[in-house]
């Protein structure tokens, strides 16, 4: 029995060798594949965003105070660094 299974599998492949789809085949084939291969990701990403847990309003709010915080805290940083920077190549420059 097992052998009669792996007989007929080796015959299906072996068919599908011998038979070259032609060009028309691909193309065609290629065409009507096209929409459900194009739509696959928005389905995807439909099915992810159906699991996710959305934050409540609350924590929201807190969460956009803190990268705001965040935010203004670096570009004062970097400003200080920028300066500086500037200070020491006129420093640099200048004598």
């Amino acid at each position: 029995m097992a052998e009669d299974k792996s007989a007929r599998k080796a015959k299906t492949t072996a068919d599908k060798k011998n038979k070259q789809a032609s060009f028309m085949d691909k193309f065609v084939d290629f065409f009507r594949r096209l929409p459900g291969r194009v739509a696959s990701p928005f389905k995807s990403t439909w099915r992810e965003l159906k699991k996710v847990t959305w934050p409540s309003r609350e924590s929201l709010w807190q969460y956009t105070g803190i990268v705001i915080a965040f935010m203004a805290f670096m570009g004062l940083v970097i400003g200080l660094l920028d300066l500086g920077a500037s200070k020491l190549i006129a420093a640099i420059v200048g004598a």
